[in-house]
């Protein structure tokens, strides 16, 4: 279909064409997705701080950081519903403001109960906003006609490493932390509405009504089994790759952090190229390769137990995991007889489960065994995530509907 409207002078603008509205669409959403991650990384280094000012020790603080992700997989349980009575345009319109400002409560924490409520409350704005905005990718894609998800989500990897930058540089400059996330807040929150206008409609899941079918069918399970696989190895890495260079490998506490820095760099390279590589191979063939060549470069460089070799095998597992969840997401919003909100809340709160459960699970095997026995469970699941992903055919989405 197309759109022409008549100019002033009697003569009639160009035709606005479905592909152009998607393509209005997409980039739309993609300021919503950097302003989310922009938002999500940028108190990071402050943790420290608010550890020391609440007097919090380690436990403590490990229990208080829950909150994020308890009250984001809380929330998630009721996305899903919520997605289906409301469209993903006003459900981010409602959710991002929360999210912007709630943000700012982490810092007036006097507690640990305190910190942990207002960490609570953050991540059930963001997890909701979270799964609208990845319906509103799959609103995007359908009408753009072509792969988008994996790109999206390599712009939240950018935006996150932009806040974690804005954070650090807080530190540095003194600047306490809801000093920073106030003006932060309501920068994004004004530079994400705006452009909703512009979203795509949602579609309305083919052989039903936006209500019907079961949430928790066999093909959304098989989904969140990956998801909740690629994201415990995400959480893993992200708390232990440091710890492992620095008490394993003896690397100084700055050359730690090379190991997550080149997992978070690869994955970056290969979503913002994803479009292009889930286009050109398909998303089964692309993520049974990408996490087979994760697998055999971590457990290589776990075995050779070089620094080099580690951080290499940091950087292969970055690029093995870039595409497993926006693959999964796309699938999972592509379900017949559920709207794409509904079974992407499905999956990503299966997936954040594994995400919270990542640590922890790595932190027992290492306490009973060692560090590197521990970490060879993510080439394990690696190859895991593989074989499930080659024999599912769910994992390629129905194609977008050509012109659409």
């Amino acid at each position: 279909m197309c759109d022409a409207r008549a100019l002033p002078s009697g003569r009639e603008r160009p035709p606005v064409t479905a592909a152009a509205r998607g393509g209005a669409a997409r980039t739309a959403v993609t300021v919503v997705f950097v302003v989310h991650g922009l938002l999500f990384a940028s108190w990071t280094a402050h943790i420290p701080d608010v550890k020391a000012g609440l007097g919090l020790g380690d436990g403590s603080l490990g229990l208080a950081l829950a909150g994020a992700p308890v009250g984001s997989v809380c929330a998630m349980v009721f996305a899903g519903a919520l997605l289906s009575r409301l469209s993903s345009r006003t459900v981010v319109r409602i959710t991002l403001p929360g999210y912007c400002l709630a943000g700012t409560l982490i810092g007036a924490a006097g507690s640990m109960p305190q910190l942990f409520a207002a960490l609570a409350l953050w991540g059930a704005f963001q997890g909701v906003l979270d799964i609208a905005m990845n319906a509103q990718a799959v609103a995007a894609e359908r009408a753009r006609g072509r792969p988008i998800m994996t790109t999206l989500h390599g712009c939240w990897s950018v935006g996150a490493l932009a806040g974690a930058g804005i954070g650090a540089a807080g530190v540095a400059a003194g600047v306490p932390l809801p000093a920073q996330l106030l003006p932060l807040g309501v920068v994004g929150m004004l530079a994400g509405l705006w452009p909703t206008a512009r979203f795509a409609d949602d579609p309305a899941p083919p052989h039903g009504d936006r209500r019907g079918g079961s949430r928790a069918s066999r093909p959304l399970l098989v989904l969140g089994a990956i998801a909740f696989a690629g994201l415990l190895c995400e959480g893993a890495v992200a708390d232990w790759a440091a710890v492992y260079l620095r008490e394993t490998l003896r690397l100084d506490g700055g050359a730690a952090g090379l190991g997550y820095a080149a997992f978070a760099a690869s994955m970056v390279v290969v979503r913002l190229s994803g479009g292009h590589l889930q286009s050109r191979f398909g998303p089964r063939p692309l993520v049974t390769a990408l996490s087979v060549l994760a697998a055999a470069g971590l457990a290589g460089g776990l075995l050779l137990a070089e620094p080099a070799a580690a951080i290499a095998g940091f950087a292969a597992l970055g690029i093995g995991l870039a595409s497993v969840v926006p693959v999964v997401f796309s699938a999972a919003g592509n379900q017949p007889r559920l709207p794409p909100g509904t079974g992407i809340a499905t999956v990503s709160a299966i997936g954040w489960t594994g995400f919270m459960c990542g640590p922890a699970v790595i932190g027992f095997l290492a306490d009973r065994t060692s560090q590197p026995i521990a970490l060879s469970l993510i080439p394990v699941l690696l190859v895991l995530i593989a074989g499930a992903a080659w024999a599912t055919p769910v994992l390629n989405p129905a194609r977008p509907e050509e012109g659409a």
